[in-house]
């Protein structure tokens, strides 16, 4: 059943299913978006078929999602949580696929221990979630990690699909001319690092927010998706929430399988999929080019 509408202001554009949007996208659901719990459907998909894995579990932290709650345990505890879903995963990843996993400082250390007993470890990606309390007795907590793991050593990384476009603050000439900037709007394109500092938090005014307490930003899965994949390769995503994954990856012409176990958010990824084949657009993301917080020419 859909989740109760809210009033919301005028410039508010929060996304929400009405109950009779909520019958239509109930009857899309059950070929790429999967209403149900991943470890029951992890076993039947296909083998060795997915190119990457994007996961975002729950951290170990007590937290509500929809009508079910996530409870923090001990460390060791969620060490054997994360390896009960990863080790389905395993079996159906290609030998050439790539394997990220969301984390906050809680639950990184856990991530990275399991995962290497998986995969390589290739890199550990923190990004600014730029929102956070403010604490009066510890640092305020605005950042999140995202582990880079691979199957093998032969993996996709396509370097110039996720180069950043940056203001040039102390330009470098030879012989009097710009070296590796342009000079027309002083801007480098630069190669992508493991600190990103360009995503925007999903927000009211944003066409691509919904009510979800963890929602991700569809900028941040477009970096991943271009950099580790090609046109039409399959992705899955086990705690696909409200889809952004999936989202991101119609929008760049790949292929994906969202699993997700509370129907109101299988709802609003149906939705905003087919927001998608309309709007192909992502924030920050113009023309085929990553640009730093609020520096585009132009906005989605």
């Amino acid at each position: 059943m859909a989740a109760p509408t809210r009033d919301r202001a005028p410039r508010n554009r929060t996304l929400s299913v009405s109950n009779d949007e909520a019958h239509r996208y109930r009857s899309q659901l059950g070929e790429s978006i999967l209403h149900g719990d991943a470890f029951e459907i992890l076993p039947g998909l296909e083998a060795a078929s997915f190119d990457l894995l994007f996961a975002d579990p729950p951290y170990n932290l007590t937290k509500q999602f929809g009508s079910r709650r996530f409870s923090a345990r001990s460390s060791d505890g969620y060490e054997i949580w994360l390896r009960s879903w990863l080790e389905l995963c395993v079996p159906l990843l290609k030998p050439t696929a790539s394997v990220y996993i969301c984390g906050d400082w809680r639950s990184s250390a856990a991530i990275q221990r399991v995962g290497t007993d998986f995969f390589t470890l290739r890199n550990r990606i923190t990004w600014e979630r730029e929102k956070g309390r403010g604490a009066n007795a510890n640092w305020k907590n605005a950042a999140e990690d995202i582990w880079f793991f691979t199957v093998s050593d032969e993996y996709t990384f396509n370097l110039d699909a996720v180069k950043q476009r940056r203001r040039v603050i102390a330009p470098y000439r030879e012989n009097g001319r710009a070296k590796d900037w342009n000079e027309d709007g002083k801007y480098r394109d630069t190669h992508p690092s493991n600190l990103w500092t360009d995503i925007s938090v999903p927000f009211w005014s944003m066409p691509e927010n919904t009510d979800h307490p963890t929602q991700k930003p569809e900028k941040l899965l477009a970096k991943i998706i271009l950099a580790s994949t090609e046109l039409d390769d399959l992705i899955l995503d086990p705690f696909a929430g409200v889809g952004t994954t999936a989202v991101a990856a119609k929008k760049l012409g790949r292929r994906f399988v969202a699993i997700e176990r509370e129907e109101e958010y299988c709802l609003l990824a149906s939705k905003r999929l087919e927001m998608a084949e309309r709007d192909k657009s992502i924030q920050g993301f113009i023309d085929g080019v990553f640009w730093e917080r609020n520096s585009s020419p132009k906005t989605s």
